[in-house]
């Protein structure tokens, strides 16, 4: 029984993160309605793997926030304003290894004591993975997992990568959406994101990153 209800547990996160998927495929066509020739200020993410697409006013509507500051004039230099992955840094590595689902913590530390670096990542396979001692099979089929969607969006042209978890990130954007969508007067003033238990923390964890000290109170009422 305990594991039919992780099963389900998971079905229901499963259906989740690909509902926040389509909500971005919608606001990716509401994009499109709304241009008028002038792309650079839509916005194409690749968050851990999972493409979502929004406008930079969307990501900008909190003024005081991390995340208004990494897409403002002042830094925003249309699609780029991250490092691409083959030039992190050993800790960007590690960084985010750790923010991996389901990877033990002292694994990020096996990326760091051998200084993998951005390039070096993208070149990990299965064996290169065992000869940095990550030993469960588990874990190492995740992480050789992950390695590929980040190859595939490292190769991508034209898209901002967010190294956290896309139903965490998913959920604020899709807040950020309905808030500048009500500041248009085009929805009713929105709730504030409703969070599966087992995603609090990291959700929590996440708005802080971007929306430090008092204005996470924007995010989480």
């Amino acid at each position: 029984h305990a594991l039919n209800k992780k099963w389900e547990s998971l079905y229901s996160f499963e259906a989740e993160v690909t509902q926040l998927e389509e909500a971005f495929k919608d606001e990716e066509h509401f994009i499109e309605a709304l241009a008028t020739g002038n792309t650079k200020d839509v916005v194409k993410l690749n968050v851990s793997g999972t493409l979502m697409s929004t406008r930079r006013a969307t990501l900008m509507i909190a003024e005081d926030s991390v995340l208004a500051q990494q897409f403002d004039d002042s830094k925003w230099t249309v699609q780029g304003s991250f490092p691409p992955v083959k030039a992190w840094t050993p800790t960007e590595v590690s960084n985010w290894v750790k923010d991996i689902e389901g990877i033990p913590e002292d694994i990020a530390s096996l990326f760091l004591e051998n200084e993998i670096n951005g390039s070096e990542l993208l070149a990990l396979d299965k064996e290169g993975l065992k000869m940095l001692e990550v030993k469960r099979v588990g874990t190492i089929c995740l992480l050789s997992d992950e390695i590929s969607l980040l190859k595939k969006a490292a190769n991508a042209d034209k898209v901002t990568q967010i190294e956290h978890s896309p139903y965490c990130f998913g959920k604020i954007l899709e807040y950020l959406r309905l808030k500048q969508l009500h500041s248009v007067n085009l929805v009713k003033v929105p709730a504030p994101p409703s969070i599966r238990k087992s995603q609090k923390k990291s959700f929590e964890k996440v708005v802080d990153y971007y929306f430090p000290g008092e204005s996470s109170k924007f995010i989480l009422g």
